[in-house]
């Protein structure tokens, strides 16, 4: 397949073709032009020559256009309208003497103003070509400015994404190196171990995943669960989950480490604030062309004002919702809610990718 991009790039090949096109071009509406006006075949020869003129004599107009480029507005005008002109002159000369020459067999005027004559509508042609070639550079440059504009952009957008992405509440490897610690100390160092496995298999995760990719559902589930075993650990029977997840819904790609700040948020705010602890819920579907997910916990609960938490809950909802903007603009959704009979409901909405 052509490759139309890598064509228009490489300007001196393009300006050639464009250059050749335009004075063939041309040279075929002439030669239309002379089939009408029934001239003799001997007049192809002098439109020929015309054209091949033409494109020499504007070959100079291109590095005089180079030289004044970052010039004045008006001192570029002047340039090109004096340049164009003086170039026009020149050409209206090598076409009345192709003319007289070929098809009128040697004829030569008596009054040396013959040789001008039509130099307007030379000029009018060599000024167009002009108008093109500074169309078609600005076109370029503005191109070219709007490649780097928008490399520019990807690039503070990607850095944006792994800032938020790396975000993690420090909180949470503090806890669980401190029961660690803890485990080690009274000698219970089979669970010790078991929880540092853990740990490291969380931490590899987090940190091989690329925050600019995403990655399924189930992937994400499966770091998850090995995040809610640390916490167990933890809080031991306070701490009880449930995962319900479609087939379908599994195999959808989501921003990775998504539900992670979620299950924080109601361990923080739910489960470590009780006495009892309580229960997360975390459930997946398809609808339509939108993957919907739902965290929820039996909590405490707390107050909801505009849809968002009344007491700031640390940078983990504001995090995702951030991050949810930087991928998806305006096509998602999420919303905070009462659980019944008590609790917090958690509810995002992403199109639907696998």
């Amino acid at each position: 397949m052509f490759n139309w991009h890598r064509f228009i790039e490489d300007r001196n090949r393009f300006f050639w073709i464009l250059h050749t096109s335009g004075w063939a071009g041309f040279a075929l509406i002439h030669y239309i032009g002379s089939i009408m006006h029934d001239l003799r075949s001997a007049y192809i020869f002098v439109i020929l020559l015309n054209a091949y003129a033409g494109w020499l004599l504007t070959l100079p107009l291109r590095y005089l256009y180079r030289k004044i480029w970052n010039h004045s507005p008006w001192k570029l005008m002047s340039v090109t309208l004096l340049a164009s002109y003086s170039m026009s002159i020149v050409w209206t000369m090598v076409k009345n003497l192709n003319y007289w020459e070929v098809y009128k067999h040697g004829y030569r005027p008596e009054e040396w103003i013959y040789y001008f004559k039509y130099t307007t509508g030379s000029f009018y042609i060599i000024l167009c070509w002009s108008g093109l070639y500074f169309g078609i550079k600005y076109y370029q440059m503005l191109q070219r400015e709007k490649e780097k504009a928008l490399k520019a952009t990807t690039m503070a957008h990607e850095a944006q994404l792994k800032m938020l992405r790396y975000q993690l509440n420090p909180h949470f490897l503090f806890n669980t190196l401190n029961a660690i610690s803890t485990l080690v100390l009274v000698k219970d160092n089979d669970t010790a171990n078991k929880m540092v496995t853990r740990l490291s298999e969380f931490l590899r995760y987090s940190l091989h995943k690329d925050p600019i990719k995403k990655v399924p559902l189930k992937q994400e589930i499966q770091a998850l669960k090995l995040y809610l075993e640390i916490e167990k650990v933890r809080f031991e029977d306070r701490l009880t989950f449930t995962v319900e997840v479609d087939k379908e819904a599994e195999r959808a790609l989501v921003p990775s480490m998504i539900l992670q700040p979620l299950i924080e948020n109601s361990i923080k705010y739910a489960i470590a604030v009780t006495e009892q602890g309580g229960e997360i819920k975390v459930k997946a579907s398809t609808f339509g062309k939108d993957v919907l997910i739902e965290v929820s916990d039996n909590g405490p609960g707390t107050k909801i004002e505009n849809g968002k938490l009344a007491k700031e809950g640390g940078v983990g909802l504001e995090n995702i919702v951030e991050r949810l903007h930087a991928l998806y603009e305006s096509n998602f959704s999420f919303n905070l809610s009462h659980n019944l009979p008590q609790g917090l409901v958690i509810n995002i909405r992403i199109p639907l990718e696998q």
